[in-house]
């Protein structure tokens, strides 16, 4: 085979010469080649690339998570598809392939020509060869999750039982449409050829402890034989199993559901009818630079054939298409060879293997710790001097895996059996060289890790983990490696005189939680004490502290000793909105938002809030927390607002604070048939035991009735999943710019065992977790992740448990709605003032327009044409026409308060200021 030419000048470089790079298919090897070639910044070059499927490439590798929540799992960013050097088509099939004439034919008769084509067709799942098996569903696009998804709930609805699911097929994709459609709420039968799971990273023993542990957690397993036979009876009873799998001599498995997950098979059309070499099971045949055997030709992924093998990874799929980009840019790189190394992705199973782990190297050694009984599994695989790192496999307990792997071929630094933590082995501290692969999802060595964080004359160092992702890829697919990856940036910011700080800010130099802690140790209630016993002497500034240091005292005061957060001077620590009991939006007014546990409520609050808004004109919005925000209120007339809601039975929703936010429902069993446990009346009682308490970030919870999961729980700090035995408890599920979902805790709770893991959960996590740390972050930055919280809130292992409930039983206690407080009190009152040297004028600056029947900022070009007289419908004022009539300043009595100045750290509204 010879590689495809390629228009180079003397020196290897491309000429610059116009170039037609098209790419068929639209999956992870697709994407990472796309990235590759743009990274290498080829003049004159166009990508065209066809996905079959009607949506942008995403990730194969995570496609488990879609029986959870409906994420599209793009990968990269969005702009990749943006560049204009870039076609992505997608919905458009590549039917035709003709390497003479150098062009492709698509499904609609389209003829696109081409200068070099790359197959990254992947491949299909296929299903077993036995009558009726196109009754046998398969997993391996996201089409195929929903309808999975869909099905599950169709079937539990029309059967009124948990449907029988048998998955074909107990390899990595096996299990993990296994453990979704349990996940779903299935009752599921594993079904393999072989006597032990994933046979082809597992040896017997290891094998076997997978099967006790999947058996343990309820999943049914039926090995050893292949299925001979597939019957179908669709007229059948009503709820009895349609399907019926038969086998040479075991017993028949009844199912409502068949599923295959019976590895791939490449998706070589395109290159068997244009007459490619194939492998000998499939595949175009490529050489170590990734061309096939025709000129121009390349294949990556799952359809390349190298060296008979085809392979059904990310890693090798991504190493090859850097190969390919590499040498359309004159490069001269190979492919290696197959990186073999997995890691299961199913919650509560922790498998990992990689390298020779069946030890079929010549004299190779095997240093094992079995403990059949706690399900563990841990071995090592060395030269026969127990020198030299061949490779592992670990079941139970895999957390030597991530930084046993880049030392795969490597002399250990000490004997093997002190990786085995399993048997409580204690290796010595690894230096790993700089070409030790770290994150082979993205080919992202130590080297690249060390250079980041140094920075150079074009990119200025990486200091946390996130630059670092950004900047050299690791850690953003699978995720296994961000652990090995962080600990590598620390010590490379040791090693270049960078600081890695754990202080609170310039004023403090321990750790919010360890500040936390020694304010809780002390005693101390004010911030003046806690500057004068903590705080950094030599600074003058220290006195005052600054935005980070005061927010953060002012939440450990409040979480420690449930008082109001205005009290005793605590005002001048809180940022705006805390000061203001409010959120303050874009024109300098505030939002209202009171509290709806639930989202439950009668019609006489709904007609207490419509009075409301309606009175002091203000835009009114139901938000995704299952609440009603009031937008517009000026500052001096937020006690006003709060008078009436507070008279009606209306708490603060501290929407403004770093507390819990709400606690999302779905109707759950007192009004939905499928609903298992009574959702809204748990939300509710969480919401009221929890309301008010400060934490280092905000908080959302979720509840759900059923495993249908409409209150996406699993989205939420914590969350929690009705079953027929009681709650399902998951903590650290997080939305935003880097969401997570919440992983499993603790299942099958009564509710008394749920409020008390709760309790010691979110304690623990308000006394340790650094400043606007959200859960996610925090659980995954502890050592141990989600094991060590399931130690600490089940097992009690620290012996704080007892601590932990009775601080967050002081809370519930003593908690106080801190408007009903503040309307009380006319020292706080005294805060909500425009101009505190006219303290009933109201800012009349603020300027509106009429959108959909309510009033809304006006945009600067909205102002520019009010001034020119272009835009009529500008109003200004506190009160705007609405449908067409004038509504006057309402009667309310202004906020309560004496006459001389408010305190210095009042709230500020944009066009407002202080006289002196």
């Amino acid at each position: 085979m010879s590689a495809p030419s390629t228009a180079t000048t003397t020196d290897g470089a491309p000429t610059g010469e116009a170039r037609r790079i098209v790419v068929v298919g639209g999956g992870p090897a697709g994407h990472r080649l796309t990235e590759a070639l743009l990274a290498r910044r080829l003049p004159g070059t166009t990508i065209t690339v066809f996905a079959e499927e009607p949506v942008a490439p995403y990730d194969r590798v995570a496609l488990s998570r879609r029986f959870e929540t409906d994420d599209d799992l793009l990968l990269g960013e969005p702009s990749l598809w943006e560049h204009p050097a870039v076609t992505l088509r997608t919905g458009v099939a590549v039917t035709g392939l003709d390497p003479e004439a150098r062009t492709i034919t698509t499904a609609e008769g389209e003829t696109v020509g081409y200068d070099e084509l790359v197959l990254a067709t992947g491949s299909s799942a296929p299903r077993p060869p036995i009558e009726n098996s196109e009754h046998i569903a398969v997993y391996r696009t996201l089409d195929d999750v929903d309808w999975l998804r869909a099905k599950a709930a169709e079937l539990a609805d029309d059967l009124g039982r948990a449907p029988r699911c048998a998955v074909i097929g107990g390899g990595l994709l096996g299990l993990e449409a296994a453990g979704g459609l349990r996940g779903r709420g299935a009752e599921v039968t594993v079904v393999h050829s072989r006597p032990w799971l994933m046979n082809a990273q597992l040896d017997e023993f290891g094998g076997r402890t997978l099967n006790r542990l999947l058996e343990q957690e309820g999943y049914t397993l039926q090995l050893g034989e292949r299925p001979a036979a597939l019957t179908v009876d669709l007229e059948r009873a009503e709820r009895e199993h349609p399907y019926t799998l038969h086998f040479p001599t075991a017993d028949d498995v009844a199912a409502d559901l068949v599923v295959a997950a019976i590895g791939i098979t490449a998706r070589d059309e395109l290159a068997r009818e244009a007459g490619l070499e194939l492998g000998p099971r499939g595949g175009a045949a490529i050489d170590g630079t990734c061309a096939t055997s025709a000129e121009g030709v390349w294949a990556i992924g799952e359809v390349a054939c190298f060296e008979d093998t085809t392979m059904g990874l990310v890693a090798p799929a991504n190493a090859m298409a850097e190969v390919v980009a590499d040498r359309l840019a004159g490069g001269d790189a190979t492919f290696d060879g197959f990186d073999t190394a997995a890691k299961l992705k199913l919650a509560g199973m922790d498998v990992a293997s990689f390298g020779d782990g069946f030890a079929e190297a010549d004299d190779a050694l095997e240093v094992v710790y079995a403990d059949p009984a706690e399900g563990v599994y841990q071995k090592l695989v060395v030269t026969d001097d127990a020198k030299t790192l061949l490779g592992g496999i670990f079941v139970g307990d895999a957390s030597p895996y991530s930084s046993l792997r880049p030392l795969l071929g490597r002399e250990l630094p000490s004997e093997p059996g002190g990786f085995l933590s399993a048997a409580g082995g204690e290796p010595a501290e690894v230096e790993l060289p700089d070409d030790a692969q770290i994150c082979s999802c993205q080919d992202v060595c130590a080297g690249s890790i060390r250079s980041a964080v140094a920075g150079d004359g074009e990119n200025p160092p990486c200091g946390d983990i996130g630059a670092i992702k950004a900047c050299t890829g690791a850690g953003t697919q699978c995720g296994s490696c961000l652990p090995l990856t962080k600990k590598i940036m620390e010590k490379e910011m040791v090693a270049q005189g960078m600081e890695v700080s754990t202080a609170l800010c310039e004023h403090f130099a321990p750790s919010r939680s360890e500040l936390y802690e020694a304010v809780r140790a002390t005693g101390l209630t004010s911030f003046t004490a806690i500057v004068d016993r903590f705080g950094t002497p030599a600074d003058s500034t220290v006195n005052f502290g600054c935005d980070i240091c005061k927010p953060a005292a002012a939440s450990i005061l409040a979480a420690e000793y449930d008082e109001h957060i205005l009290d005793d001077g605590r005002g001048a620590l809180q940022d705006t909105n805390d000061r203001a009991l409010a959120n303050m939006q874009k024109d300098g007014t505030y939002s209202v938002v009171p509290r709806v546990p639930a989202g439950e409520i009668t019609p006489e609050k709904l007609a207490v809030i419509a009075e409301v808004a309606r009175e002091f004109d203000l835009y009114t919005k139901i938000t995704g927390a299952q609440r009603i925000d009031l937008f517009g209120a000026r500052l001096e007339q937020l006690p006003s607002i709060w008078r009436r809601l507070v008279d009606a039975g209306f708490e603060s929703g501290q929407a403004y604070g770093k507390a819990l936010r709400n606690v999302k429902s779905c109707v759950g069993s007192t009004w939905c048939r499928y609903g298992v446990q009574d959702s809204v009346a748990m939300a509710i009682e969480l919401e009221m035991r929890y309301r008010g308490l400060r934490s280092p970030h905000k908080l959302k919870f979720g509840v759900s009735g059923c495993a249908r999961e409409c209150a996406e729980a699993r989205g939420k700090d914590v969350g929690v999943i009705a079953t027929a035995e009681g709650w399902n408890l998951y903590v650290g599920g997080n939305g935003g710019a880097t969401p997570a979902h919440a992983e499993l805790l603790a299942k099958d709770l009564d509710d008394e065992t749920l409020l008390r893991y709760i309790d010691r959960c979110i304690i623990y996590y308000v006394r340790t977790a650094d400043r606007l740390q959200r859960t996610a972050h925090w659980m995954a930055e502890l050592d141990g992740g989600v094991d060590h919280v399931h130690d600490v809130v089940v097992q009690d292992s620290l012996g704080i448990a007892a601590d932990l409930e009775e601080a967050m039983a002081r809370h519930v206690d003593t908690y106080e709605d801190e408007w009903a407080a503040t309307l009380r009190d006319p020292e706080k009152l005294r805060r909500f003032r425009s101009f505190v040297n006219a303290p009933e004028a109201p800012d009349t600056g603020l300027s509106y327009v009429v959108d959909r029947d309510q009033r809304r900022p006006a945009t600067e070009e909205e102002l520019a044409a009010a001034e020119t007289g272009e835009r009529p419908v500008l109003l200004s004022g506190p009160r705007i026409p609405v449908r067409g009539t004038d509504a006057a300043e309402p009667d309310v009595e202004p906020a309560a308060a004496p006459t001389d100045h408010a305190d210095a750290d009042a709230p500020q509204p944009a066009g407002t200021g202080v006289s002196s």
